[in-house]
Parts: structure tokens; C-alpha cells; sequence
């Protein structure tokens, strides 16, 4: 019977499936020395099953609650309605009584406990599942406890706990709990604390939430807390709540709410040396568990004893530095417009492509800035991050206001802030303009393409470590195009030309983001043109219903496209898609990410789009798209020019204007094919690996060929060359990159896990407005669409796209909205480059946007200003 019943002291090494989350950290903190537990023991797991094992009502209805999808949450929350009450009215099993009886006689039949509900799938490292189940203070007698053991069972069945379980993957019949009985501790004060900061993530500042009595009070949010935060043994913040209520025990068993008086409300509930030694005591736990722990604490005289501690799961992880120096990183997804986990290979490849200081962290990449933020030259390099993304500057800038995290350089110390040191550098205005030659840019793509050309031939027939040594080579192929510094000068010359319009006809004219209008049909952006290119694809397909209707129906088949050559007008259709997919095909959302599904891969990802097009716009519709972008733009270019010919010093200004805007339009489409070009490449790459992966399936090296997407490039290699995979490796990394999915990357963290998002400085903005980033001039009002996976996209023409991030792959999206609104982007990044092309307002870097604007809310954006309006 001692496995249905254990004291908290005798659970020493005891599995987590037998015990639970809470049981588990409890009995730990048990036995660690200078940590007051209070006294109890578990009813576990095992008593749960044999209490259950025979009750066959819980049996029908749990597999009635497994078949379902949650597609009627009234059903869902009316079985496990049944399920509670199955549960409560069952029989406790004889030996589990007896065994309880026996606890309470060795700890006292006449004291006050606590019954606590412990499930396995409860404070865990990865996931807390913290308050799905049930807690009952001041229970007195074993009648009552008996019951409020089977009220805690049941409460494995709220509603909160059954939908959290489904929205994370546990199976129910999986899920078992055990039942904590621990004396109570009537407390003065009562809390909880965090040694990580909750509100910063800070790793170095520890957390205190205090209030009088019973922690209840505080738990359930029914009284604000004094909340007190410690560095390094200092207390370095104070924030004293008006506390008017307090939860306390009553001598014949359960609580009741007291008013506290008017002194005792305003009065720290923790003095300072027993603020010290709590965080003390939360340092020592923290050590003990490994990890930043959120810690249930209550003062019951001169002792501070601890009910609970589990791990703090909402935490980003630290980059690691391999050092303890104060480091700063930036997001490398928010640059790139790809926040979303990335799998080993695909990080492996990043990395080996770029040349900045990388480092991993929630298989996300960061770049360490630390160096840039101590060089002399530290505010021309954030003034310069400020253009493309101001949060990211206003972080960097917060960090720098400490002094003491990053030092001054020697150079600048002698001035009165950052701020004040100019480099000696010309800024983009000073500097003479490239002359404008449209034969570059067709030069540089002729390269490339005569390049990817040869790697086609060159992989072909490679296996085993010679398709990797040749892979390893060829990225030196891929590095020298992508920094190709004549690449790079034609779209900085772009960049530069825009800044200087921008600025300059705003000064002369009273123009803002002229250059917007200015950018709009331009030469040679691969990228917009995918967009139109797929309204012609619908243009082939639109004459022949046959074509749309088995589109419609055989999406999901895995060679839909061989399909077509039978039907009227299907040969046309088959040629129009494949010539498509030979040009675009490389492409995918999330594409820096060598692992993802291109469209080649899975051409279905497109047909949404595509009967879209065909359902929405007329023949011709891209052309007619190109021809009124390019209208607008000559009309903005004659208008400038007829006014600047009223100004002073008309000749000069209009040459400069004119020489800038030549600029722009012959050489501001090339900035998306540098990143075409890479992930061009990498579908080669990836379609040899696979065939490789193919063969290691067939020889049972690995069970699956998307095994090698959870191995670095060089652990690959390696694997290949032994032809020893290591299983466990490959499974580690599954889970591991699961829980990464779930991870919101910061824009900027600091080595302390401090994680900062930075704001906007601004205090012109509308009442209630969303601030963001303006990237395309225009204000437009309409349907907001809120949307997270683009191959769900239900657009009608004149909606505005609300997203996460968009990446080159969402622009065929493009050509059926009116207006852009994402949480994350820059003046140049991609979503920026198309919204200007095809004159689309645009904001970005708005803060959560997709949670605080509702789908089919009806919204305003104005992409000149930078907000969006909740109408």
C-alpha cells in the first residue's frame, strides 16, 4: 500500500508518473537543507488509477472526450461536467483510506491541512500548467479530506485543464494526479516569487509579490501585492500596494475574506532584512532546481516556508556566449521576417553563409551587437538600425542609458552622451550619387543566373560526403554573389536615393516619403513580379471550368498536376503552373530556412491563391496593376518636377531630384534578388540532400528522410561519412524544436535574459491608435484580415492583411488587399518593398497587432504617419 500512499520525505528518487510535477519538487524541497517545507504526504498517481479502474462511466466518457476535435465546446465542457461528477461520487478504495488514517494519526488527526492537486503534466521544465487543477486550504478531519482528495481528482476534468491539455498535445488517458495533503501554515504574509524578473525576464532581478494572510488572496488577483525587486542582495525597487483585503483561516476549517485596517493596508507587509533573506532562499532553490523558479512562499512567524516551486517556462533562453561578459544581441528573424523556429540544418546554413557574430538561442538566430555598442562609432550604427527598425533602436539605446552594462569607449567619454558623437563618416546626402547604368542590374542577374545554371550541372550524380564536400565548396560561390560589393552598391544606392528624396522633397516641397509613390512598377523586382505573374497564370486557366473545378477538388492529391493533361484547356494549365514553379518555385514562407516545403516541393501551397485570382480579378489584371503603379509613379515624378521649377535654384534641384530617381526606379527593384538568388541555391542544395536522405532511409540509417533536418550540416557529414545516426540525438532535437515553436523571440536581449521590445517615442498619434513604423506612404480604411498561415488566406479584394510578418512568399497575397498592417518589419525589408511597389499603405512593427485588431474589425492605416485606427 505505501505505493498508494507516500510521506513528502519518503519520495526520494520517486518517478514523475507516480507523484506529479508538485509532489515531485515538493518532496525535493523537502530534503533540502535550510528549506522549511511544510509537513505532509501524497495519495499518488497509483491511487488515482485504482480508484478509476473499475468505474466504467469514467472509462465511456473519457473515450467520448478523446474522439473529440473541439469543434463544440459546449459538449466538450458537458463531458467533462461528467467526468468531474463521476468521479466525486466514486468509493475511495479501502487501502488508500487506511492509509490516509494513518498519515493524519502520525501528523496530527486534529490539525488543519491542505489538499493539493499534483498532476504529471503539471511543473513540468517546458510546460507549468500552473492552476489547471484544484487546491483546497484548511480542510479538518478524514472525512473531509477523503472528500477533497476526490474533489482534486476530479478537477483534472475542468474545463480550463481539458482545453489547455488539447491546445498542447496531451492525451487525456495520459495525463494521471496525485493528491498533496501538507499541514497548514497560518501565515502573516504569504507570496510568491520569481528569480527571474517576470516583467523584464531579467535573470539577475529576483521578484517578491507580498500581501497579508493566506496566499489566495494574491493567487486569485482579489488584492494588488507589494512587489519588491532584488539584485545582487540590494533591494532596487518598491512598489507598496493599498491592500484593503486579506484571505485567513477559520478555526473549524476553510477561509473567509477579512477587511484589513486603514494602517495595516498601507503598511509594507516585508521589512527589508526579511526581503533579503527571501531572495536568499529563492537564489539557493534556484540553484538546487537548475533554473529561474516561481516559488510559493508564506512568513509564519520567523520562518519563511515554501509550498510550492516550479519552473519559470515563458522565459526566453540566453544566447550563449561561451564567456560571463555583458553581451547584447539582436533578433536576426525580425530583420529577416522570419520569427518562426528554424531546425538544426537550416540554422547550420545560415550560419555558415553569413559572416556577422551569430549566435542560437529557442532555434532562433541572434547577432551580437556588444562590439558595435562599445566601438566609437556605437550611435551612427544604431541611428543607422533606427531607419530600418525603430524599436530596435530605442532598445539599444535603453541598454546604453546603463552606464555600467556596456562601458563608454574611452573616445566618447568625454562627452555628455552617446548621442553627442558624430563619427567621421559622410552621411548618404554628402555622399556623390552612383551614376545610374540599368546594365549593371542585368549583369549582376545574368551572373547569378548563369551560376545557379552551373550548380545545377555540377551537383548532378553526387553522393555520400562528396555531395557534402561539394555543397561546403559551393557556399563560397553563394557568399562571394550574395556580397558581391557591386551588389551591394546598386540597392545602397537605391536605399540611399530614397532616403535622399524623401528628406530633401519634404524639405523643398512639403513632400513626405515621396520615394513610396516614386518606388511603385519599378525595373527588375523578381519578387513583385511573382505576384502578377500568378494573376497570368489565372489568366491561362480562368477560359476552362473543367480546369478550376478539378483544382478545386484534387488539391490535396499528391501529383495533382499530372492530372490536368487529360482535361479540355489542362495543357495549357499544366504549362502555365510548371513554368511558374520553374521560375518561383524555390520560394516558401519562412525560405531562410533550408528545411521548409519550397512550392516545387508542394505546388498545392499555391492553388488557393490561384483560384483566388481567378475568382477575383478580370484578364489582364496583373498587367493592368504594372501599367497603374507605373502612371502613378510618372505622375508623381511631373508633379515634383513642375514644382521644384518654381523654386530657387531650380536647375540643381531638379537635377539631383531627377539623378535620385533614376536611381530608385532602375535600381530599387534589385534589392530582392540578392535573397532570390540564396534560396535559388538552396533548393538545389536541398533536393540533392533529399535524394541522399532517400538512400539513408532505404539503407535504415534513419527512419524518416526529414531525420537529417534535426542534424547540424556538419553532424550530417559526419553521419554520413560513419553511416552512425544518432537516434536519440535526432529525437532530443523533435522536442526540442517543438517547444521552440511555441517561443516569441524578443527583438533584443540582453546575457542577464533581460528581453527588450522597445517603443515608439511619439505623442502624435490618435487617441487608441497602434503605433508602428510607416514603409509605404497612403491611408486606406477597410476589412482587417487576421491572418497567421498564408495558405489559409481568405481575402476579398479592399481587405487589409494583418499579420505576425510577411515574407516574399506572401506576395502573390498582395495583389488582393488594399492595405498592410505586421508586427514585425523594417523600412526595407521585404513586405515594405512590395507594399511601396504595388502602393499599398503599409505599417509595421506593431506591437502584438494581430491580437489587439480582431478579424473583420473594420480598421484605418495610414502608412505615411505610421498608425492604424480601430474603427
Amino acid at each position: 500500500m505505501r505505493s498508494l500512499v507516500l510521506g513528502l520525505k519518503d519520495m526520494d528518487n520517486a518517478p514523475l508518473l507516480l507523484v506529479g510535477g508538485k509532489g515531485l519538487n515538493l518532496s525535493k524541497l523537502s530534503r533540502m537543507e535550510g528549506i522549511h517545507v511544510p509537513e505532509g504526504f501524497c495519495v499518488t498517481t497509483e491511487g488515482y488509477q485504482e480508484a478509476n479502474r473499475h468505474n466504467e462511466a469514467y472509462h465511456t466518457l473519457l473515450d467520448q472526450l478523446m474522439v473529440m476535435q473541439g469543434q463544440d465546446p459546449a459538449q466538450l465542457m458537458d463531458i467533462s461536467r461528467a467526468i468531474r461528477e463521476t468521479i466525486e461520487e466514486s468509493e475511495i478504495p479501502p487501502g488508500i483510506v487506511t492509509a490516509v488514517a494513518q498519515e493524519l494519526s502520525r501528523l496530527g488527526d486534529d490539525q488543519a491541512y491542505a489538499v493539493r492537486s499534483s498532476a504529471t503534466a503539471e511543473d513540468l521544465p517546458h510546460a507549468s500548467f500552473a492552476g489547471q487543477q484544484d487546491t483546497y486550504l484548511n480542510i479538518v478531519g478524514l472525512d473531509a479530506i477523503l472528500e477533497h482528495i476526490r474533489k482534486c481528482w476530479a478537477s483534472l476534468f475542468t474545463d480550463r485543464a481539458v482545453i489547455y491539455r488539447k491546445q498542447q498535445g496531451y492525451d487525456h488517458r495520459q495525463v494521471y494526479l496525485s493528491v498533496i495533503v501538507q499541514k497548514m501554515v497560518l501565515p502573516q504574509v504569504s507570496g510568491i516569487m520569481f528569480t527571474a524578473d517576470p516583467v523584464t525576464n531579467s535573470r539577475k532581478l529576483l521578484s517578491i509579490d507580498a500581501g497579508y494572510g493566506l496566499g489566495e488572496a494574491l493567487v486569485s488577483g482579489m488584492v494588488s501585492a507589494d512587489v519588491y525587486k532584488v539584485r545582487d542582495e540590494n533591494i532596487v525597487e518598491k512598489r507598496i500596494a493599498s491592500k484593503k483585503l486579506a484571505v485567513y483561516a477559520l478555526p473549524e476549517g476553510g477561509t473567509e475574506i477579512r477587511q484589513l485596517d486603514p494602517v495595516q493596508q498601507g503598511a509594507e507587509t516585508l521589512t527589508e532584512s526579511q526581503i533579503v533573506q527571501l531572495a536568499r532562499i529563492g537564489r539557493h532553490i534556484e540553484a538546487s532546481f537548475g533554473g529561474p523558479q516561481d516559488i510559493e512562499w508564506c512568513l509564519a512567524g520567523d520562518i519563511f516556508y515554501i509550498v510550492q516551486s516550479r519552473p519559470i517556462t515563458t522565459l526566453y533562453p540566453i544566447p550563449d556566449s561561451g564567456d560571463s561578459e555583458n553581451r547584447a544581441y539582436i533578433s536576426v528573424g525580425h530583420g529577416q521576417m522570419m520569427t518562426d523556429a528554424m531546425k538544426p540544418l537550416g540554422l547550420s546554413f545560415h550560419l555558415m553563409v553569413t559572416p556577422a557574430p551569430m549566435r542560437v538561442a529557442g532555434s532562433r538566430l541572434f547577432v551580437d551587437v556588444t562590439a558595435y555598442l562599445a566601438s566609437p562609432a556605437r550611435q551612427s550604427i544604431i541611428d543607422t538600425l533606427g531607419k530600418s527598425d525603430p524599436l530596435v533602436k530605442d532598445a539599444l539605446l535603453t541598454i546604453l542609458e546603463r552606464e555600467d552594462f556596456i562601458p563608454v569607449p574611452p573616445e566618447l567619454q568625454s562627452a555628455a552622451s552617446p548621442g553627442k558623437s558624430k563619427p567621421d563618416i559622410p552621411s548618404p546626402q554628402e555622399q556623390e550619387p552612383l551614376k545610374c547604368d540599368p546594365a549593371i542590374v542585368t549583369e549582376l542577374i545574368n551572373n547569378n543566373e548563369a551560376s545557379v545554371a552551373e550548380l545545377k550541372r555540377a551537383i548532378q550524380g553526387k553522393s555520400g560526403t562528396e555531395l557534402f564536400d561539394f555543397i561546403r565548396e559551393d557556399m563560397k560561390e553563394l557568399k562571394r554573389l550574395l556580397f558581391d560589393p557591386h551588389s551591394t552598391a546598386v540597392f545602397m544606392a537605391a536605399m540611399d536615393a530614397s532616403a535622399w528624396l524623401n528628406e530633401h522633397l519634404n524639405e523643398w516641397l512639403g513632400e513626405i516619403n515621396a520615394a513610396d509613390t516614386l518606388s511603385q512598377s519599378v525595373d527588375n523586382n523578381i519578387t513583385s513580379a511573382m505576384g502578377l505573374a500568378l494573376l497570368d497564370a489565372a489568366d491561362v486557366i480562368r477560359p476552362f471550368p473543367q480546369v478550376v473545378d478539378y483544382l478545386q477538388e484534387h488539391i490535396q492529391d499528391g501529383d495533382f498536376l499530372a492530372g490536368l493533361l487529360s482535361l479540355e484547356g489542362g495543357q495549357a494549365a499544366y504549362a502555365a503552373l510548371t513554368e511558374y514553379l520553374g521560375k518561383y518555385g524555390m520560394r516558401c514562407t519562412g525560405e531562410i530556412d533550408i528545411t521548409r516545403t519550397r512550392w516545387s516541393e508542394n505546388p498545392a501551397i499555391l492553388i488557393p491563391m490561384l483560384l483566388s485570382n481567378i475568382r477575383q480579378f478580370a484578364p489582364g489584371a496583373g498587367r493592368q496593376k504594372f501599367q497603374q503603379g507605373l502612371k502613378e509613379a510618372l505622375e508623381k515624378e511631373r508633379d515634383i518636377m513642375e514644382r521644384l521649377r518654381l523654386l530657387q535654384d531650380s536647375e540643381d534641384k531638379m537635377r539631383e531630384t531627377r539623378q535620385r530617381i533614376e536611381l530608385v526606379r532602375h535600381y530599387i527593384g534589385y534589392r530582392e534578388y540578392p535573397k532570390y538568388g540564396m534560396v535559388s541555391r538552396y533548393l538545389v542544395y536541398k533536393q540533392a540532400m533529399m535524394k541522399e536522405a532517400e538512400r539513408l532511409v532505404q539503407a535504415g540509417n534513419i527512419h524518416d528522410k526529414e531525420d537529417i533536418f534535426y542534424l547540424q550540416f556538419e553532424e550530417l557529414y559526419e553521419a554520413v561519412r560513419t553511416g552512425i545516426f544518432d537516434d536519440e540525438l535526432i529525437k532530443q532535437r523533435k522536442d526540442e524544436f517543438k517547444l521552440a515553436e511555441k517561443l516569441t523571440p524578443p527583438r533584443v536581449i540582453t546575457s542577464e535574459g533581460e528581453t527588450l521590445s522597445g517603443r515608439y517615442r511619439r505623442e502624435d498619434l490618435p487617441p487608441g491608435a497602434l503605433a508602428g513604423l510607416p514603409v509605404s506612404t497612403g491611408v486606406i480604411e477597410g476589412r482587417a484580415r487576421v491572418i497567421f498561415n498564408m495558405e489559409e488566406a481568405d481575402l476579398k479584394e479592399g481587405d487589409i492583411l494583418v499579420t505576425s510578418y510577411t515574407d516574399p512568399s506572401w506576395t502573390p497575397l498582395f495583389v488582393s488587399i488594399k492595405g498592410l498592417v505586421t508586427e514585425v518589419g523594417g523600412l526595407m525589408t521585404h513586405g515594405a518593398v512590395i507594399a511601396r511597389e504595388y502602393g499599398l499603405p503599409a505599417v509595421v512593427g506593431v506591437d502584438n497587432a494581430t491580437r489587439r485588431i480582431q478579424d473583420g474589425q473594420r480598421i484605418r492605416v495610414d502608412g505615411s504617419a505610421g498608425y492604424v485606427e480601430l474603427l
